[in-house]
């Protein structure tokens, strides 16, 4: 399993930060986790296909992890004469949210040249995607924008676990127990701050969750000025990690 920060800002672009998406490859799939409104710019930045995606999964409705979606089928229709069917997976009410997203970034009607695939994946049951399974467990962000999920999901023997946007909730211990690797969000370094978790909340929880590694994201100004003085791997645009 490969995985590739496309970008690991925060709604604010702290410290000149795409926002969240994640590229993953394993085996012979392809897939994003979160597309936020930079996405587009930062898969061109960093080469890499839109036509190559298989399917995209969406832990909630705030547009710095869904606001790059109808950019992301724009460049699919007009730039990348994608053919392939796009599988995309998120919360209840995606379809919905998909909608609005797209009448409100390009109006008019619009005939895909590609089958488009939604699925509103049910939460807390391990689902088959592209021979993989996936499970979404519920975490505590901000209900307007979710429900809210972290995804468990386990290839080829390996798991990975993306915690979304929450703050600390007992069920990231079942979602990434274990994993191979855990991208965890961490807002802040020791303010508490609602909706988002902070290092010094997180690192007391790490050692019952276990992941043989643990790579931080989403961080605000604050954190980012704190790096330095934090014992786990801090996500960076364009970072690579390999499995």
């Amino acid at each position: 399993m490969k995985v590739q920060f496309i970008g690991c800002g925060d709604a604010f672009g702290s410290g000149g930060r795409f926002n969240t998406c994640i590229h993953v490859t394993a085996g012979d799939r392809s897939f994003l986790l979160d597309c936020g409104a930079t996405s587009v710019v930062g898969m061109k930045r960093l080469g890499i296909d839109n036509n190559a995606i298989d399917a995209i999964f969406f832990t909630h409705f705030h547009a710095d992890h869904f606001g790059g979606i109808p950019f992301f089928l724009l460049d699919a229709q007009f730039n990348a004469k994608r053919e392939r069917p796009l599988l995309l997976v998120g919360p209840p009410g995606l379809q919905s949210w998909l909608d609005r997203a797209v009448a409100l970034a390009f109006p008019g009607e619009r005939t895909l040249p590609f089958v488009l695939l939604v699925h509103e994946i049910e939460i807390g049951k391990p689902t088959p995607f592209l021979g993989m399974t996936v499970t979404a467990f519920p975490v505590v962000h901000d209900e307007r924008a979710g429900p809210c999920l972290a995804y468990r999901i386990e290839a080829d023997g390996q798991t990975l676990c993306f915690s979304g946007d929450t703050e600390w909730t007992e069920t990231l211990v079942d979602a990434a127990r274990d994993a191979d690797l855990f991208i965890c969000e961490c807002y802040t370094f020791e303010r508490t701050t609602k909706a988002h978790l902070s290092h010094m909340v997180l690192r007391q929880h790490l050692p019952r969750i276990n992941a043989k590694r643990v790579v931080l994201t989403h961080m605000s100004k604050d954190m980012l000025a704190r790096v330095a003085d934090v014992d786990y791997d801090c996500a960076a645009d364009g970072m690579v990690i390999e499995l």
